[in-house]
């Protein structure tokens, strides 16, 4: 059975982003050796890609191709806005959690859950968040969208692996007890 992970950078105080939706801090941490803090290898485990409407419009708004080519990938929207039509890109509109049940139950690598908060709290309140891997980044934010917003509920998770980087990040990841 797929497992679904979430795989997120996270500021020190517990924000995934500035308060208009910014990730630009998480350039301001040096890194001249290009160390990757384990994406690689999360993407060498999954085959699905799924995100909110939010994450996905900011992705575009980098510019450049899509970066996911290679997987498919599932946007939890209120509405169908796929830009990128020639993707494999499918937008949920409706009924997402008994699409993620199956999609969870086929044969196949892990999904990865790119985010946002808002999607993660709600597949984390469901039970559908198998695994977390929380790259905590060495910065305070003091203010901006966090990693669990809208009331989640209360769950226990078991430290499965912790990892440090010269670059001063720590990857942390939990499995659901």
């Amino acid at each position: 059975m797929r497992k679904i992970k979430l795989y997120i950078a996270v500021s020190l105080d517990g924000y995934i982003a500035t308060p208009s939706g910014d990730v630009d801090w998480l350039n301001e941490i040096p890194n001249p050796n290009g160390i990757d803090h384990g994406y690689k290898e999360l993407m060498e485990s999954v085959d699905i890609v799924l995100m909110g409407g939010k994450t996905y419009h900011q992705i575009i708004n980098f510019g450049g191709q899509w970066p996911y080519k290679e997987k498919t990938t599932y946007v939890i929207a209120r509405h169908d806005t796929n830009i990128l039509k020639n993707e494999n890109i499918h937008f949920l509109t409706e009924d997402f959690y008994k699409k993620l049940i199956a999609l969870k139950a086929e044969d196949g690598k892990d999904i990865w859950l790119v985010g946002g908060g808002e999607l993660t709290t709600m597949l984390l309140n469901c039970g559908l968040i198998d695994e977390m891997q929380l790259c905590q980044v060495p910065i305070i934010l003091g203010k901006g969208l966090p990693l669990f917003p809208n009331n989640p509920l209360k769950s226990k998770w078991k430290l499965k692996d912790s990892k440090s980087y010269d670059t001063g990040l720590v990857v942390n990841t939990y499995e659901k007890i």
